[in-house]
């Protein structure tokens, strides 16, 4: 089996650039996942923004989730449970992020840690611009919509589980948006992506952080660079943290492949991904997340055929 991705940013300042390049080009076509080491964020920062959200899950909402979840859930349950995950979580955009945070330096902190992951988000959005042959900015400027990209932070931690075969951490499923950031436990392992049917274990690297597409970047590049399956398998020993980055199209952002990759992909693959609205896809996707894509796209395909358009079309 190949070896997992692993990106280091500072190989694009030297002379191993176009390697580098070589090799985030290849994960987005051929994994859907990478991790990123020498990405910019202080490991100190990271270690300050790790104890924090540990010590918030332990104080606030170990106990809770032990009395209402671990002691009853799977009582009496005797094969494996599919319509539940073994998760607790706290999604937040980063402006309502008082809900989560309470203490002023912990606010402060996850501010920071937001705004540096958004930016770190933009940065990689423009290194896939550059390897699919598109203007900078683009992919930002798809995502844009009439008040510009959202993004927002998914904290999850996935506690000790008595009876794992029982039930997945997270159900397998495509990630719906654009590009996600994860900074993920390196001591709990758990997250596997599927490839060529195989789960694959993405290794836990302390200080890294593992970079997804979501099914956004799938349908601009019409299925040049793909939005993988992944699932979160429970465990019997240790709680995984999981800080979860979205950077995402804004709600009314029209999504639709990228022309002058439709005219390259479609010789090659025969197939247009279809035209949405992002807040479409969403309702859509919220009903059917832990289903495969391809009906999701589908379905839209099937308005747009309804509706006489044509993705190689002006927008």
């Amino acid at each position: 089996m190949e070896n997992f991705p692993v990106i280091n940013l500072e190989k694009l300042n030297g002379e191993e650039r176009n390697a580098t390049m070589e090799k985030i080009n290849d994960a987005c076509q051929n994994w859907g996942f990478f991790e990123l080491v020498n990405h910019g964020i202080s490991h100190e920062f990271m270690d300050r923004v790790e104890r924090l959200t540990k010590e918030h899950y332990r104080k606030c909402m170990e106990q809770r989730f032990n009395e209402v979840v671990a002691t009853k859930a799977l009582q009496g349950v005797k094969a494996e449970v599919k319509d539940m995950d073994w998760e607790h979580f706290l999604f937040c955009v980063i402006f309502l992020s008082q809900t989560y945070l309470k203490s002023l330096i912990s606010l402060k902190v996850m501010k920071e840690f937001a705004g540096k992951l958004e930016k770190l988000a933009e940065e990689l959005l423009d290194l896939l611009c550059e390897n699919l042959g598109l203007e900078k900015g683009y992919l930002k400027k798809a995502f844009y919509g009439s008040r510009g990209p959202t993004f927002g932070t998914k904290v999850a931690n996935y506690p000790p589980c008595p009876n794992p075969e029982l039930v997945k951490g997270l159900r397998a499923h495509t990630d719906a948006g654009g590009i996600i950031l994860l900074f993920q436990d390196d001591t709990v392992c758990g997250l596997q992506l599927l490839k060529d049917g195989h789960w694959i274990d993405v290794p836990p690297m302390r200080h890294s952080i593992v970079v997804n597409l979501g099914d956004q970047l799938e349908v601009i590049t019409n299925g040049k660079y793909k939005s993988v399956e992944h699932r979160v398998i429970a465990q019997t020993n240790g709680t995984r943290m999981s800080i979860a980055s979205f950077y995402n199209p804004g709600s009314d952002a029209v999504i639709y492949p990228a022309p002058t990759l439709v005219k390259n992909e479609a010789k090659e693959k025969n197939q247009v991904y279809p035209k949405f609205v992002f807040e479409d896809y969403m309702n859509l996707y919220s009903a059917f997340k832990f289903q495969a894509k391809e009906p999701r796209f589908d379905a839209f395909k099937d308005v747009n055929a309804n509706a006489g358009f044509l993705p190689t079309a002006k927008a």
